[in-house]
């Protein structure tokens, strides 16, 4: 799988699937584009979804299998957010190249635009009627992580896929196959821990798999949430037991030294300690406050206000639901 000579390169890279067969999600999407392709009838497309779920490895697949090695560079136009896109660019190389014909084949030229929902509203204004008046020679491929920021009339022009978030049981072969060429020593736990980082985001995994076995040798759960800086599950039950439990100023000491020692950002500790607020078996209508009162933490977070006094709010949150829960008791 992986290519030759390509020993430095980062594992992402490496081990991207190189034809539709490899990739591992989304079966009823590819089968449908395999289906548009061997009956030469490829609309188009409009790929969206989360980052690492394989969008443009499907889309550079295809264009493999369209066209031969030597082919490329005349039949594919790439372009992603690190191009310039602008109105300037809609109507200057992308309209050159998609209303010029290709003299030695039949067939049509493929226009990838990456990440589209960084184009302006004008470079997508220009670019409809570009889709329409060329799509006798030329298809177009958008890419985007967000529906919402392409315009509808793009929308309505293409054929729309989602890529959802990649399932365990999808990734975990995958990665297994990376760790049996790259020869990783992994754990039962360290494979938990990279699945539930990545969030269904194949990249990610893999970023984090690589970076884990450079930094430690040996990919365990604490080694990976060491190299993210996310909180261990030891840490997040911990800070939840002094705040249930001491009194305010010894579980505020005692949260700061672990933050300053681990590195930790409240921001994570906040989403973890959400996570076991669930589990804890408080009556109700404690809860509800006690969830209303983390929400307000976390968007105070985001507009950027001092993590100390949010951690006391934090803490103080706690130990007035320890309160209600002892007075109703």
């Amino acid at each position: 799988m992986a290519p030759a000579g390509s020993a430095n390169l980062p594992w992402v890279e490496k081990y991207r699937p190189q034809a539709l067969s490899e990739l591992v999600s989304h079966r009823d999407i590819l089968s449908t584009v395999q289906r548009f392709i061997s009956e030469d009838r490829l609309p188009h497309l409009l790929l969206y979804g989360p980052p690492g779920t394989g969008k443009t490895s499907t889309i550079l697949a295809c264009a493999r299998q369209l066209y031969r090695e030597r082919e490329f560079g005349s039949m594919v136009l790439e372009l992603n957010a690190s191009d310039d896109r602008g109105i300037d660019i809609v109507r200057g190389p992308i309209l050159s190249f998609a209303s010029t014909r290709t003299i030695f084949k039949k067939g049509f030229k493929l226009v990838i635009l990456d990440e589209a929902d960084a184009m302006t509203q004008d470079a997508q204004n220009a670019l409809r009627r570009v889709i329409e008046k060329f799509t006798e020679n030329t298809r177009f491929c958008l890419i985007c992580n967000y529906l919402s920021k392409i315009i509808p009339a793009l929308q309505s022009r293409c054929t729309r896929f989602r890529f959802g978030p990649l399932t365990p049981e999808l990734m975990v072969p995958r990665l297994q196959h990376v760790i049996q060429e790259e020869g990783v020593d992994v754990t039962e736990d360290g494979m938990k821990a990279l699945v539930t980082l990545s969030s269904g985001d194949m990249r990610r995994a893999l970023n984090i798999l690589q970076s884990t076995s450079m930094a430690f040798g040996k990919v365990t759960e604490e080694n990976v949430y060491t190299c993210t800086g996310h909180p261990l599950k030891s840490d997040i039950a911990n800070i939840l037991d002094w705040m249930l439990n001491q009194d305010f100023s010894t579980a505020y000491r005692q949260i700061m030294e672990l933050k300053t020692l681990k590195g930790l950002a409240l921001q994570d500790i906040l989403t973890e300690i959400h996570l076991f607020v669930h589990r804890v078996d408080f009556p109700p209508s404690i809860r509800i406050q006690l969830l209303i009162k983390l929400a307000d933490i976390e968007y105070r977070l985001a507009a950027g206000t001092s993590e100390k006094i949010q951690l006391s709010s934090l803490i103080a949150a706690f130990q007035v639901t320890r309160d209600l829960v002892v007075a109703e008791a």
